[in-house]
């Protein structure tokens, strides 16, 4: 699997296609549906909080796509994240 240079946030891609201004669910709505706060599901939805294993279940269940599309999503917004920043320089180990 190749990965994205800058994947993006699984919580946009709901925003802009669940609860997307032309017409979408409002937060409220899909929140009470996913059975989840709606500030839960707004941080989610603003890129302040990750889609959580139990969240990408709900959403899989709601809306028909996998659980496991939702937590690969997640995963590679976080790593490519994570890649942006600093890290120390590590060795690598050798073979015994």
């Amino acid at each position: 699997m190749s990965e994205m240079f800058n994947p993006v946030h699984p919580g946009r891609v709901l925003k802009n296609t669940v609860c997307r201004e032309d017409g979408g669910m409002a937060v409220t709505e899909f929140a009470k549906r996913l059975k989840v706060s709606r500030v839960t599901l707004s941080r989610v939805l603003n890129g302040h909080a990750g889609v959580s294993a139990e969240l990408a279940i709900r959403l899989e269940a709601a809306l028909g796509s996998s659980a496991q599309m939702w937590v690969g999503m997640q995963s590679a917004y976080d790593l490519a994240q994570a890649r942006k920043q600093r890290h120390p320089k590590i060795e690598r180990l050798q073979a015994a």
